[in-house]
């Protein structure tokens, strides 16, 4: 996946992390940044479904349609251009065509509360791809353990630390829906083979990286 975090907008330095009540989140301590990125009023943007949201955000800027697409748990395939084009989900697996054809962004936020739905860490270990070398680490890359709960980072940047080691940001949401945060444990700067001392900080190595 290419770059997506020098782009993204930050909210100014210093602000909290919050959940979709507004109240603050618990891992508010964990803060390094927070992205300027909507939340909704739901329950529903949490750690699978940041990570979906900022891919997908990042493909639809690029107006690369075609390539917004995710899986239920229950295995459907659900495409941003059939949502676009006005086919809806139906509980029985299957698309019917009810809306007009659609591809404003205020639509796709609508298509990714469906994804947020239906989706999870579950279903997105499933979908991605095992890294097989942890020296091609790259942005946009995942460490994800699906399960209830399960959870999983987004790797937003990369970098050279002094001793040539690649060291990486890490993005997450988390449960309540939160702000999608940059997090951090005294640095924002993590890397594979060093403790990430942050809650699910363990599944920052190498057995959990993926990659869509």
């Amino acid at each position: 996946m290419p770059v997506i975090c020098k782009t993204l907008p930050l909210l100014p330095a210093g602000t909290h992390t919050l959940t979709y009540q507004g109240n603050k989140a618990r891992t508010d301590a964990y803060t390094a940044g927070v992205i300027n990125m909507s939340i909704g009023s739901q329950d529903l943007q949490q750690c699978a479904d940041a990570v979906m949201r900022l891919r997908a955000e990042y493909l639809f800027a690029r107006k690369d349609y075609d390539a917004i697409s995710f899986n239920f748990t229950s295995g459907f395939k659900c495409d941003f251009v059939h949502y676009a084009n006005g086919y809806r989900y139906q509980q029985n697996g299957t698309w019917k065509k009810q809306s007009a054809r659609d591809y404003s962004y205020k639509n796709f936020l609508r298509y990714m509360n469906l994804v947020f739905s239906y989706a999870g860490t579950l279903s997105l270990e499933k979908e991605l791809k095992k890294v097989t070398n942890a020296a091609d680490l790259q942005i946009g890359d995942v460490f994800i353990k699906g399960g209830s709960p399960g959870h999983c980072f987004i790797v937003v940047n990369t970098a050279t630390a002094a001793n040539g080691k690649k060291v990486l940001l890490l993005a997450q949401s988390f449960m309540p829906a939160q702000n999608i945060q940059i997090v951090q444990n005294g640095s924002p700067w993590f890397s594979l083979g060093q403790p990430a001392n942050i809650p699910y900080g363990e599944l920052v190595d190498f057995t959990y990286l993926r990659r869509f």
